[in-house]
């Protein structure tokens, strides 16, 4: 995202905007079990050398399409109850022999609020899973694609696990039998050889299997010890802050364990009086300062509505790995410095789910990813972006993608965190929604399954009955600079000025109809007509208002620079470009990014292309004890993917890799709300 305030300006700024200011305090973990409850919502051809008055009127897309219907459902719906609390998840019943009811449960939903870990498998129809059972010979459930999601069928599982299943409309409503949490005991356990950090682990013993969710918390404010002078200021602690993270178990914890784990009022510190502040003593001395006392892990456990909530406090550079295992039941919580799980899942044919730590040089990154095979039939990609009614809005990667109904995305290009408006190319069916910015890198494609990358450039120019020829330097974009910029239908049905003393030009029908003076910053929404477009006469550009008189008939001329990507009807635009043709091009400072971004160590969002015509969108999180990568090791993390042509997209906060109803890379509560994406669909058969 990039901040840029409401004035006229020749640079722009990039990721390191006030939202993403404490990104760094993220240790976001990218282990596939480490995932919190999702956030379900229900849910014009012309050439770029063509003049605009062949234009269509771009369609707000309020949704893609609806929802195909599902043939051979009994019933379905969006929404589980389970053990009382109602909770996100989409699901289906169909009729099967003998009068049975086969439950299908979506594999987001089935993750996520019950706690399963889903093992490797090449076989898009069977999903092995582990929940409470043998990793080596780990339970087969068949899966079915349907609309935008992969449901697994769960009757056998459930059937075997106690639980009682009804619906009640479009709730799934289930029971699980109730459980006894018998004990929690926290160990230190010794470093591996493959990891010199020592690590924690965490044993919560149970009497049955039952659902569990993980979620990642907020930074946690360390308590200030005064001084003793109070006119001693509090020393800043340097130190990452600890993480909170939190265990929900569905079951009931042994009240001793309530009672171990409840914290104890601190006493607060006594501040004596420094009576002799005002001499000078005879020997000067320095304060010794007290060591640092370690917070304890566990915080808290606690009971609520027959669930147990264990509260933790991570260190920086670690996050909770947990598995289950049987006989006897229990959760395992390691507290690991590489908590990622390896992972190649086909989950439909064409798409595969991948992730595993990259080595570059000592440093090991977790990389997840989704490799698609664009050529395979029935797979497409297409830009995304969060409001229906236009370009102005942000919402979570999560949310658009369903909107769309998209099977799988990730998030895209740069926004201004504070108006929500795009910085950068957005190009969708020949139609260009949002113009690109300072040459920077972006991904072109076709619906055949071709990519080009490079850093692009829009030239358009106005051209009058005279021949005048004037530049217009942005369009439907959010940057704004001294010059001519231009505002279509695509932009929403109105413009608000976002400068000071703007004029603007309303066309329509390649003629200008009227001239109006925007006034002040955000006071007054001009209608955007359907048939023409607006144009904004910013600082030095106003002079030009004098040869646009009301009634001059104008057109424009368009081109792409380079002139190959005006053959795709797809663009994102992000930046910068890391890759092309296997080599290294990284240019940041040409692109105009600042020099705190191009230096930044944070969670990184790619787009690549390999060798075998393959797409890879990828999410690099922190390396294992530390910072996510700066630029210069995402590029050649990428090329040591086997990427031929690369581009970073928006990162930090913003790095969002969704599949089927979830985010494979981190809990959805540390993701934030970003302006667009790139969505990948599958075409019905």
């Amino acid at each position: 995202m990039v901040k840029i305030p409401n004035c006229c300006q020749s640079e722009i700024s990039d990721g390191s905007t006030n939202a993403k200011g404490d990104r760094r305090l993220f240790r976001a973990t990218v282990s596939p079990i480490l995932l919190t409850v999702l956030c379900l919502t229900t849910t014009c051809v012309t050439n770029a050398q063509e003049s605009p008055k062949t234009t269509k009127f771009i369609p707000r897309l309020i949704s893609q399409s609806p929802a195909p219907p599902l043939t051979g459902v009994a019933s379905s719906g969006n929404q589980i109850s389970l053990n009382g609390r109602t909770l996100p998840g989409t699901w289906l019943q169909r009729p099967g022999k003998a009068g049975q009811v086969i439950t299908h449960l979506s594999d987001g939903a089935f993750r996520q609020l019950i706690g399963v870990n889903f093992l490797n498998s090449s076989n898009s129809a069977k999903q092995p899973i582990q929940w409470f059972s043998s990793v080596t010979t780990p339970l087969v459930l068949s899966t079915r694609l349907l609309g935008a999601y992969r449901y697994l069928d769960i009757s056998n599982f459930a059937q075997t696990s106690g639980w009682e299943i009804r619906t009640n409309g479009n709730i799934l409503v289930i029971a699980t039998p109730k459980t006894q949490i018998t004990n929690i005991v926290q160990s230190q356990e010794p470093p591996e050889a493959s990891t010199p950090l020592q690590q924690t682990r965490i044993l919560v013993n149970l009497d049955r299997p039952t659902p569990w969710q993980v979620v990642q918390g907020s930074a946690i404010a360390k308590p200030q010890t005064p001084s003793s002078d109070p006119d001693t200021p509090t020393p800043k602690s340097t130190a990452p802050p600890n993480r909170q993270w939190t265990i929900t178990l569905d079951g009931i914890a042994n009240p001793v364990l309530i009672e171990r784990y409840t914290p104890q009022p601190a006493a607060p510190p006594t501040l004596l009086p420094n009576l002799l502040k005002q001499l000078s003593p005879a020997i000067p001395t320095q304060p010794i300062p007290a060591p640092p006392v370690p917070e304890p892990l566990i915080q808290k456990v606690e009971v609520v509505k027959n669930q147990t909530i264990i509260s933790l406090s991570v260190p920086f550079g670690l996050s909770p790995q947990v598995t289950t295992v049987a006989n006897p039941n229990r959760l395992i919580i390691d507290i690991r410095p590489d908590p990622l799980e390896e992972r190649d899942i086909t989950w439909v044919p064409g798409l595969r789910w991948r992730q595993h730590y990259v080595n570059l040089g000592t440093e090991r990154f977790p990389v997840v990813w989704l490799e698609v095979n664009p050529r395979k039939f029935g797979l497409t990609l297409k830009p995304i972006w969060a409001s229906p009614d236009g370009l102005t809005g942000t919402a979570p990667l999560i949310q658009t993608a369903q909107r769309y109904l998209a099977v799988a995305g990730i998030n895209g290009g740069y926004f201004n965190r504070n108006n929500k408006l795009p910085l950068g190319a957005i190009r969708r069916d020949s139609q260009w929604l949002s113009g690109p910015i300072l040459n920077r890198g972006a991904i072109a494609w076709n619906d055949s399954g071709q990519f080009y990358f490079g850093r692009l450039t829009l030239e358009e120019t106005l051209i009058t009955a005279n021949d005048q020829r004037l530049p217009i330097l942005f369009l439907n974009s959010g940057y704004v600079q001294s010059g001519i910029a231009r505002y279509t239908s695509a932009w929403g049905s109105t413009y608000t000025p976002l400068t000071d003393n703007e004029i603007i030009l309303v066309v329509q029908k390649d003629q200008i109809t009227n001239q109006l003076p925007g006034g002040k910053v955000g006071a007054t929404a001009v209608p955007i007509p359907q048939d023409g477009y607006l144009l904004t006469l910013r600082a030095n550009a106003a002079s030009a208002a004098s040869q646009l008189p009301i009634g001059s008939a104008v057109s424009i001329s368009s081109a792409t620079i380079p002139a190959d990507f005006s053959r795709y009807p797809h663009i994102i635009g992000a930046g910068p470009l890391l890759v092309q043709n296997r080599q290294i091009v990284l240019d940041a400072k040409g692109e105009k990014f600042s020099n705190a971004f191009i230096a930044e160590k944070a969670i990184r969002s790619g787009i690549c292309t390999t060798a075998t015509g393959a797409l890879m969108i990828t999410a690099t999180h922190n390396r294992v004890g530390g910072y996510g990568p700066n630029l210069a090791e995402h590029a050649q993390l990428m090329q040591q993917m086997g990427c031929v042509d690369a581009l970073n997209l928006d990162g930090g906060s913003s790095t969002s890799l969704y599949l089927g109803g979830q985010l494979l890379d981190r809990s959805p509560s540390t993701a934030a709300r970003v302006h667009n994406g790139i969505g990948i669909f599958l075409q019905p058969r």
